[in-house]
């Protein structure tokens, strides 16, 4: 490999939601008796998965393989309201990771539903995000992808409401919208955008960089939709080459010259660092960053309390009172530590 220098995107890798899952997933592997199941992989990352996999994580497609009275997780991407409830019939411990963005686009869902909207859906067709939002209001919700497939729906009585899967690229979502608007110009339009924040941080980082490198590299798993897009887009921008690894290993001997590298939002770190060590730039590595990017999404609620509950026991079995304990700072530890502790 003859790689003169590195271009590294940033923002790059995990995002927010992701950061919030694994940590709570982590939390309940090591708090409860195994196996603990998790209901669809609960990052699309094949390498989180196996870690998890590894550490006795049981990842199923039916909550209804979940055994009654054994604790289970709910993935990043949402799920639908009947498996909420099923899995809180189950009798054991509940915890639902979805994404704080993927929530608020569900309760957009519920409201305008109630309102007597038709709702067009702008995502990809079996993607779990998808199969989980559209749950929430199948008869009143129609979902395209393309804007042929917005030309193709029948006319509507009741007014329009349109709204989107999270990860999508901002090239997916322009065009459908815009042909949602031209045929329906009085549709509902959210005041904040449904696409996340760290999918539009981390294509604006791709946009600046893939122009100027002969190659680009994108570090990600085929099922994880905001992975994809960073694909797509890298060669939309401008970049003759474009290659997507899930590890070091995947990446092709003939890399030369200027090389972009950047990571799908459920893409560990140290993933990245592989790549970078394996594509070794003679010139080095330059962080090319586009926007600074700070979120944070605590712990679902009622994880927050029972690691409370744990501490202060904890604490007092040491025969300390509860108020000296520290307060705990789930935000200072980033989750690619906490995947690389999973040992």
């Amino acid at each position: 490999m003859e790689v003169d220098q590195v271009l590294l995107c940033a923002p790059r890798g995990f995002c927010a939601g992701v950061e919030m899952a694994i940590k709570a997933l982590a939390w309940l592997v090591r708090t409860c008796e195994p196996p603990v199941y998790c209901y669809h992989e609960i990052v699309h990352n094949q390498k989180v998965v196996d870690r998890f996999v590894a550490q006795g994580v049981i990842f199923v497609d039916d909550v209804a393989e979940v055994p009654p009275g054994r604790p289970v997780m709910l993935s990043a991407h949402g799920s639908a309201p009947e498996v909420v409830a099923a899995a809180r019939a189950s009798g054991g411990y509940v915890v639902d990771a979805v994404c704080p963005l993927v929530t608020k686009v569900h309760h957009e869902v519920k409201v305008r539903a109630g309102k007597g909207y038709r709702i067009v859906y702008v995502g990809h067709e079996g993607h779990e995000e998808a199969v989980g939002t559209m749950a929430v209001a199948p008869s009143a919700i129609s979902l395209v992808e393309t804007p042929a497939e917005v030309a193709a729906l029948p006319e509507f009585e009741e007014p329009v409401a349109l709204l989107a899967q999270t990860t999508l690229s901002h090239r997916d979502w322009q065009g459908v919208r815009d042909a949602v608007v031209d045929r329906w110009p009085e549709v509902f339009l959210p005041g904040r955008s449904d696409l996340c924040f760290a999918t539009t941080n981390r294509q604006a980082a791709l946009r600046q960089v893939a122009p100027r490198c002969d190659a680009f590299v994108v570090i990600g798993s085929e099922n994880s939709s905001n992975t994809r897009a960073l694909e797509r887009l890298a060669g939309e921008a401008g970049c003759a080459r474009v290659v997507r690894v899930n590890d070091a290993g995947e990446l092709p001997d003939d890399l030369a010259g200027t090389v972009g590298v950047t990571a799908g939002a459920s893409a560990p770190d140290e993933l990245v660092e592989r790549v970078l060590a394996r594509l070794a730039p003679r010139r080095g590595v330059v962080e090319v960053q586009a926007v600074d990017e700070d979120e944070y999404f605590p712990p679902p609620r009622n994880l927050r309390e029972l690691i409370d509950t744990l501490e202060v026991a904890a604490l007092a079995g040491l025969g300390g009172p509860p108020a000296a304990r520290p307060a705990a700072n789930d935000r200072a530890v980033p989750a690619g530590r906490v995947l690389g502790a999973l040992t």
